[in-house]
């Protein structure tokens, strides 16, 4: 996945992971068990594909990536595609 985005510029060292996975995973549709949505450049910039797989699975929740965004299911239920 990282290879997507390695383009990315470096993380700016002002941004902490750890305050933006808090703020991301405490919105308020986050904690209701809906989805969230965030720029895939700024997971790449802010705490990087890795970290973010890691608290994805932690958590058991599930993630695609389409268009340059990541939309995040807050919750453990299966993810299906319609064609």
């Amino acid at each position: 996945m990282a290879d997507l985005f390695s383009i990315a510029p470096p993380r700016p060292a002002t941004l902490e992971a750890e305050a933006w996975l808090v703020h991301l995973f405490s919105a308020r549709s986050a904690i209701r068990g809906g989805v969230v949505r965030r720029s895939a450049r700024d997971v790449e910039r802010i705490v990087g594909w890795p970290r973010f797989r890691h608290e994805l699975r932690r958590r058991g929740y599930r993630a695609v990536v389409n268009g340059g965004q990541v939309v995040v299911f807050c919750n453990a239920q299966p993810v299906r595609f319609l064609d």
